[in-house]
């Protein structure tokens, strides 16, 4: 072969994989705003080395004891302005409810066009926060953890996946996404460090496995 012709084959392959590359951005879930970025993996191993350790214990637990969905602005409640935030071109009506909009599920990976086919997931869910020391706090402060849209604790995704972790912390559940685990306890550890929650074994252990490869 030439050099003129393999110069010209490279050139082509070159051309082709640059294409493939294209194609594949094109395809991938578009840019959007999602949940806040969580520390780094290292400051999170430094947040769990400072968590309690203690026993879980749901005594008198209920949902109702974290007032859910306040209003964040104007017509918009948590709920809704999480799926503004999560969603791409998300259109809304007057109400603030999201009448059409495009939303990529980060724990399993499923994309949705409807916002019924979407939970709002307490990335530390509510049970376990009463379980490790939320069972002490006020209402206030029990809304302000329900609500909070600062940290990494609120996050849109596929609702029956939502539903399937329920209240179960990262020794028992995990995203079927395995590309967003070390996201997912980073966020984990560090709502749990802001709020002073405390950690049971099995869940400093999980976390620890998780974190050592983030």
């Amino acid at each position: 072969m030439s050099r003129f012709y393999a110069r010209r084959r490279l050139s082509i392959l070159a051309t082709l994989s640059a294409l493939v590359a294209s194609v594949a951005l094109f395809n991938a879930p578009s840019a959007s705003a999602a949940l806040p970025t969580p520390v780094s993996g290292a400051t999170a191993r430094g947040y769990l080395s400072q968590l309690t350790v203690a026993t879980e214990n749901r005594t008198g637990y209920s949902r109702d004891l974290f007032p859910l969905w306040i209003t964040i602005s104007g017509a918009c409640n948590t709920r809704e302005t999480v799926l503004k935030r999560d969603g791409s071109n998300v259109v809304t009506d007057s109400a603030c409810a999201a009448t059409s909009g495009s939303w990529y599920s980060q724990y399993d990976g499923a994309t949705w066009t409807a916002a019924s086919d979407l939970d709002i997931d307490h990335l530390v869910p509510l049970a376990e926060a009463w379980d490790s020391g939320a069972s002490k706090w006020t209402t206030a402060q029990r809304q302000a953890f329900a609500n909070d849209l600062t940290r990494p604790q609120l996050i849109a995704v596929t609702d029956n996946v939502n539903q399937a972790k329920g209240d179960q912390d990262p020794a028992t559940w995990m995203p079927s996404r395995t590309a967003y685990r070390c996201t997912y306890v980073r966020a984990w550890v560090q709502v749990k460090y802001y709020y002073n929650l405390s950690v049971d074994t099995a869940e400093k252990s999980a976390l620890t496995n998780y974190l050592a490869s983030c």
